[in-house]
C-alpha cells in the first residue's frame, strides 16, 4: 500500500510572498491620465506620484505668461530654439504642464511619446509663475522644484508674486539623484537676473516681465 504524502496548507505568507500580476502604479496613473476628460479651464498633471487638477490661472498670471513668452520669443527669434507654453513635458510617466520653457523648435528633436508633448530631455529652460494658495505654491516652490531637478531640467525659474514683496528666482545645476539644485538664485522684484546659461543665455527677467514690487 502506498502512502500519499500530506500536502501542508500554505500560510498567509507564504500566499502573500506568491509573485502578483499587479500593475506598476506609475503606468496606472499614466493610463489614467491619457484618459482622463477636464472641463474647460482645467489641467491635469502628473506629479511625484499623483494625479494633480488645477485651474488655469488667474488673469493677472497670465499677464506675466504672455510677457515672459514675447520677450523670449524675441530673444530666440535668430535661433533654432522657441518659446513654448501650453504643452506637456513628459518624463518617466511624469507629465507636467510648464508656464513657459525653451526647446527646439524641431518636432523632431522634441516630441514625446505617442505625440502627447515634449520629451523633458529636450527642455532647456522652464518657467513657472506661482499662483495663489498654499496648495499651489507648494507643487511650484517644492514639487515641481524636486520634478525638475530629477528630469535633469538646465534651468528652472520661479516668478513669485507671493515670496516677500515678489521674487525671482533661477535654479541651475540639477542633482537628479539628489532632488535639489547646485545653482540657486533669488532676488526680489525689480532686480534684473540673468539666465547664465544654454541658448537662452543672457535673458534678462526684470520689471518688464515680472511688473514692480508687490506692496
Amino acid at each position: 500500500m502506498t502512502a500519499l504524502a500530506h500536502e501542508r496548507p500554505e500560510t498567509m505568507s507564504e500566499v502573500q510572498a506568491e509573485p502578483m500580476n499587479v500593475p506598476d502604479l506609475d503606468e496606472v496613473l499614466w493610463q489614467a491620465w491619457k484618459a482622463m476628460e477636464l472641463p474647460e479651464g482645467y489641467r491635469a498633471e502628473i506629479i511625484e506620484g499623483a494625479i494633480e487638477v488645477s485651474p488655469t490661472g488667474r488673469f493677472s498670471h497670465a499677464q506675466v505668461v504672455n510677457r515672459l513668452r514675447d520677450a523670449l520669443a524675441i530673444f530666440l527669434q535668430d535661433s533654432e530654439y522657441g518659446a513654448w507654453n501650453d504643452t506637456n513635458v513628459i518624463h518617466a510617466r511624469r507629465a507636467w504642464i510648464p508656464d513657459g520653457l525653451v526647446a527646439p523648435r524641431d518636432a523632431e528633436l522634441i516630441e514625446a511619446e505617442d505625440g502627447l508633448g515634449i520629451k523633458a530631455s529636450a527642455v532647456h529652460v522652464i518657467v513657472e509663475v506661482v499662483s495663489p494658495g498654499g496648495r499651489n505654491q507648494e507643487r511650484d516652490r517644492v514639487k515641481k522644484r524636486r520634478e525638475y531637478a530629477r528630469a535633469a531640467v538646465p534651468v528652472y525659474v520661479i516668478i513669485d508674486d507671493y515670496d516677500s514683496h515678489g521674487t525671482v528666482t533661477v535654479l541651475t545645476e540639477p542633482e537628479p539623484d539628489k532632488a535639489d539644485w547646485v545653482g540657486v538664485h533669488r532676488v526680489p522684484y525689480g532686480t534684473e537676473v540673468t539666465i547664465s546659461e544654454g541658448p537662452a543665455k543672457g535673458f534678462v527677467i526684470d520689471e518688464a516681465i515680472t511688473g514692480p514690487k508687490r506692496s
